[in-house]
């Protein structure tokens, strides 16, 4: 599957930014989609996961209430809503899909990866 992220942009701080992830070539609904991001200088960090139905979630504590993830399987795209954006958040966003339907916080898990967005949170 081939995905492709965009949203990504320049907020102030407590501003909002809507991410999109586009997936095509296989059957969407059949991945589960994670959110990752990596900063200038850090390691890549989970960020959250949806389920191929999206009935289960999982959110990084950092972005708990402030960050919500979901898909629309009629479209192929998953989506990060973020909220209450703090300068802390400003990294490199990727999304990713793994086959076995359920997500997960491990990055290893993700066999298909976008070419990622740059979030940037400004003071």
């Amino acid at each position: 599957v081939q995905l492709q992220a965009s949203g990504g942009g320049l907020v102030q701080a407590g501003g909002s930014l809507r991410l999109s992830c586009a997936a095509s070539g296989r059957t969407f609904n059949k991945y589960g989609m994670g959110w990752f991001r990596q900063a200038p200088g850090k390691e890549r960090e989970f960020v959250a996961a949806i389920s191929w139905s999206g009935v289960t979630t999982e959110y990084a504590d950092s972005v708990k209430g402030r960050f919500t993830t979901s898909r629309d399987n009629a479209k192929d795209t998953a989506y990060l809503q973020m909220n209450s954006l703090k300068p802390e958040d400003t990294a490199v966003y990727y999304c990713a899909a793994e086959g076995t339907g359920y997500g997960g916080t491990y990055y290893n898990r993700y066999n298909y990866w976008g070419q990622g967005t740059l979030v940037t949170v400004s003071s």
